[in-house]
């Protein structure tokens, strides 16, 4: 793997602007780079694909023993009121529609798996759509090697799951939702409507704050439509403990992602997977904080819950070197084998790998001058070559 500098288009702005991509700069710090590009080779990214599917199904065998276990979905924290609910939507096979893996390597050797965004995955639009807008315009400048590509079949996948979504469970119209005042979670659900619509799905969008409860239980729209269908990026555990939650299982949803997800998104997978699969060359090794464990010198510890890298801290040697604080942490924690991300520069990265409809899709890499990679971490294009 290789960062190659290389100067910005001119114009990128004002395409991000056509195609509305209104986060391409947050909090007035860049989200979106383009002065460099990572390049790749096509063993590199055969390697990626093969690890990405190997994981996935090991994550999913983690499902199969959770569900049929009360005193795992306690390790998990699934409470106790939801726990048929989750385990219906897994023994249902109950449809999903994407993932994100997160892996550090640098080419060589093997991706290590640190955690798996498997229920409200972000970054995609950027990944799937705005990066390879990216690869065009360069190509058709000249700017890149010639005959090379990028792995990024994230669109047509996508817009090919939907399809199959429509016609082969029957998804009738299907709601899109989020919270308010979240620049970046709007215009991935935005992207995932359009893509949605693509392949024939009527759709409709609202709040996540703005959907009611009917009187016969069913959760309902604005106009008082009942929901049938309903693609949300909030996350299950929240969900699974809020007021609305006794009426989860009574509501006739199939929800996008599945409430399975809620086991593949909590950090506890990761113990499970060490435990399931010991020594495993794409795992690190992980137990829960709480139980017995090897003593190490340098590890990571993340709460159950975490996103963006809220409330973990990361020991080398002994002595703390990072930490962001957050909202988690009363739930419990995994402990993480220290397995540093690869540098490049000045800057840490962090590779993304996508899975639409279980399947391998793309990949998009982030970049921060900090060890832990965080929601205002930069996104960075990347090409591959023979």
């Amino acid at each position: 793997m290789e960062r190659i500098a290389i100067p910005e288009r001119p114009d990128w702005r004002e395409k991000a602007a056509e195609y509305g991509f209104n986060f391409h700069t947050l909090y007035g710090e860049p989200y979106w780079c383009e002065d460099a590009y990572y390049k790749l080779t096509l063993t590199q990214v055969e390697k990626l694909e093969e690890v990405t599917a190997g994981l996935h199904q090991m994550c999913l065998q983690v499902v199969e023993k959770v569900v049929e276990s009360d005193t795992l979905m306690d390790r998990f924290r699934i409470p106790v009121h939801t726990r048929e609910f989750v385990r219906h939507s897994w023994r249902t096979r109950q449809p999903s529609l994407y993932s994100r893996l997160d892996l550090a390597w640098d080419g060589t050797g093997e991706p290590k798996l640190l955690e798996n965004n498997a229920d409200t995955p972000t970054s995609l639009y950027e990944a799937a759509f705005f990066q390879w807008i990216w690869l065009e315009d360069r190509l058709n400048a000249g700017q890149l090697p010639v005959g090379c590509d990028q792995f990024n079949s994230i669109q047509e996948q996508v817009i090919a799951r939907f399809a199959e979504l429509r016609e082969k469970h029957g998804f009738g119209l299907l709601h899109f939702a989020c919270c308010r005042d979240t620049v970046e979670d709007r215009g991935t659900v935005q992207y995932l409507q359009d893509c949605a619509a693509e392949a024939g799905v009527a759709t409709e969008f609202l709040f996540i704050e703005d959907i009611g409860l009917g009187e016969k239980g069913q959760f309902t729209d604005m106009q008082d439509q009942v929901i049938s269908n309903l693609f949300k990026l909030y996350p299950w555990e929240f969900m699974l403990r809020e007021m609305f939650s006794t009426k989860l299982e009574d509501a006739g949803i199939r929800w996008l992602e599945p409430a399975w997800k809620s086991i593949l998104s909590n950090k506890a997978l990761l113990p499970m997977l060490w435990e399931m699969f010991p020594d495993h060359p794409n795992l690190l090794p992980a137990w829960f904080a709480d139980e017995a464990h090897p003593t190490l010198d340098s590890y990571v510890v993340k709460p159950l819950f975490s996103r963006e890298g809220a409330n973990i801290h990361i020991v080398k040697d002994g002595q703390e070197i990072a930490r962001v604080d957050g909202p988690y942490g009363e739930e419990g924690a995994i402990i993480q084998q220290f397995h540093p991300l690869p540098k490049f520069g000045d800057s840490y990265t962090l590779i993304g790998s996508w899975l639409i409809n279980d399947r391998p899709a793309g990949i998009g890499l982030r970049e921060d001058r900090e060890l832990i990679t965080q929601d205002l971490s930069r996104f960075y294009p990347h090409i591959f070559v023979e």
